[in-house]
């Protein structure tokens, strides 16, 4: 059996740089009526980066959950952008490193309860190294972790990003690390 839900009307809430905000009024397969509160998203890109046997990885500050996470290269897709050129200018800017491919690993989303925001995951294998250029707004850290060490991190929970770990996992069940 399929479930589903079905939009009857819908109000724009708020309209952000990043999301906007929407109340929609959908019709439940048991015939009764439910608000939903829905954030959309253009969109992300993610990278599982290897150097040699090192997982890249860039630290910084997360506002909404005050205080810092080490993650993979990531970032929003710019409305209409496609996702390939995405994760090659997200992990330019902020690790400055160049890749011969991206190997597409699946598409993760985080928060599906709410939002609509779908991130694409990519696994690479660094090929070149240089300095990174973040966003304005943007200050972080790369650090490279061996991967044994990097699994210890995420067996004591010190890496808790949700993209981070699916990218990880999608990595290894592939076989690519």
């Amino acid at each position: 059996m399929s479930h589903f839900e079905q939009r009857l009307r819908g109000e724009s809430k708020f309209h952000g740089k990043i999301i906007d905000v929407i109340h929609d009024t959908v019709l439940l397969e048991n015939g009764r009526e439910a608000l939903r509160e829905v954030a959309r998203h253009p969109g992300a890109v993610g990278i599982f980066v290897m150097d040699g046997e090192d997982v890249v990885l860039v630290r910084q500050f997360r506002y909404p959950i005050g205080k810092e996470l080490l993650e993979i290269p990531a970032g929003k897709l710019e409305r209409g952008e496609e996702p390939y050129p995405a994760a090659l200018r997200e992990l330019r800017e902020e690790t400055g490193g160049k890749v011969e491919q991206l190997e597409f690993l699946g598409d993760y989303y985080g928060s599906a309860g709410f939002c609509d925001e779908k991130l694409t995951l990519y696994f690479a294998q660094l090929r070149e190294t240089g300095e990174n250029e973040p966003d304005e707004d943007e200050f972080l850290t790369v650090e490279r972790l061996p991967l044994p060490v990097f699994e210890a991190m995420i067996a004591r929970g010190e890496i808790v990003d949700g993209k981070t770990l699916s990218a990880y996992a999608l990595a290894k069940v592939q076989g690519r690390i």
